[in-house]
């Protein structure tokens, strides 16, 4: 991995406070880098961490500890106010299209609010030069401008998302499960939608998601998270072709073959039990309570993330 980092973080931690002054531990301690133009797959099992390390690296969340560099620029404590200017360069696209879009606007309006509140145009009929070709850019046309997002398909709520996201060209998007939502076929086009834009405008992607299948498609790097901490991290292709760490192991096992005579002969290496609460995470490794290779060590302390070639990282006891 090499390049120009567009996004550094650095030890990142976010905690939440928890009734009767429990503390849920929702990233802890996690660190990786995103270079300009290249796109960066979270993945890991529902509750692991991964949107909350997205939303607190946007700042939608403030940051418990830990730094994060915007094109080397530290926004970890900037206020809101301070943090404005800097909203151009990096936006979101929200997992739910149906509750990420204002029912009272019209997509015209959704699309232009970012324009009007950045001062790029000062009214709305001036953002329409802008927002009707951004609309036809997504596979929508100037026709569905003055629509209401009650009156599309999930597939055609997502693609405003997206429009309303990449209208301000920033150079970092952080795209948390964009698809999870949407049908197979649809699935395809927003990822090539996305895949284009990234092409043409160098953008960077933060892409969050839980099926390693599709992260293999979308991204240059991965970086696989359990229970609030990274496990893993290393080039997309090298996670298929040598998977080191027993969840990524059980993670890839757990994704279907269509073909029986394949599914037959594969390994299997399915994942047992339940993600523990991350109120009371596991001492020492937190996978240690569902690791089938397992050993005193792994509950007493945690492993270090270790380069064991390549720029692969690994977090566990097996490769020290």
């Amino acid at each position: 991995m090499s390049g120009t980092p567009m996004l550094e973080v650095r030890n990142l931690t976010k905690h939440f406070k928890a009734g009767r002054g429990q503390v849920v531990h929702a990233v802890d301690n996690v660190s990786f880098t995103l270079e300009k133009g290249r796109t960066l797959g979270l993945v890991g099992e529902s509750g692991c961490g991964k949107s909350s390390c997205a939303r607190t690296v946007i700042r939608i969340y403030d940051p418990t500890d830990g730094t994060i560099l915007l094109d080397g620029q530290d926004i970890s404590h900037m206020s809101q106010r301070e943090l404005k200017p800097l909203r151009r360069k990096m936006q979101m696209i929200f997992q739910d299209p149906y509750a990420s879009l204002n029912a009272r606007m019209t997509v015209r309006d959704i699309i232009a609010e970012p324009l009007l509140a950045h001062g790029i145009v000062k009214r709305k009929d001036q953002a329409n030069e802008l927002v009707y070709p951004m609309l036809e850019r997504v596979g929508l046309t100037k026709e569905h401008a003055n629509r209401y997002a009650h009156e599309f398909s999930g597939g055609q709520r997502q693609r405003v998302g997206i429009a309303r996201a990449l209208i301000l060209q920033p150079d970092l998007v952080i795209c948390d499960e964009p698809i999870s939502a949407l049908d197979v076929s649809i699935q395809a086009q927003v990822i090539n939608l996305l895949k284009d834009f990234q092409e043409e405008k160098g953008v960077s992607y933060l892409f969050i998601a839980h099926d390693l299948s599709m992260v293999r498609y979308v991204s240059d790097d991965v970086g696989v998270m359990y229970l609030g901490q990274l496990v893993e991290v290393c080039e997309s292709g090298e996670i298929y072709r040598d998977p080191l760490h027993p969840y990524t192991k059980g993670l890839l096992g757990s994704i279907p073959i269509a073909d029986p005579k394949l599914a037959r002969t594969k390994e299997k290496s399915s994942i047992e039990g339940d993600i523990p609460s991350p109120i009371a995470p596991p001492s020492g490794c937190r996978f240690h309570t569902r690791c089938p290779y397992a050993k005193p060590a792994c509950a007493e302390r945690a492993p270090e993330m270790k380069d064991v070639g390549g720029g692969h990282l690994v977090a566990c006891h097996l490769y020290e």
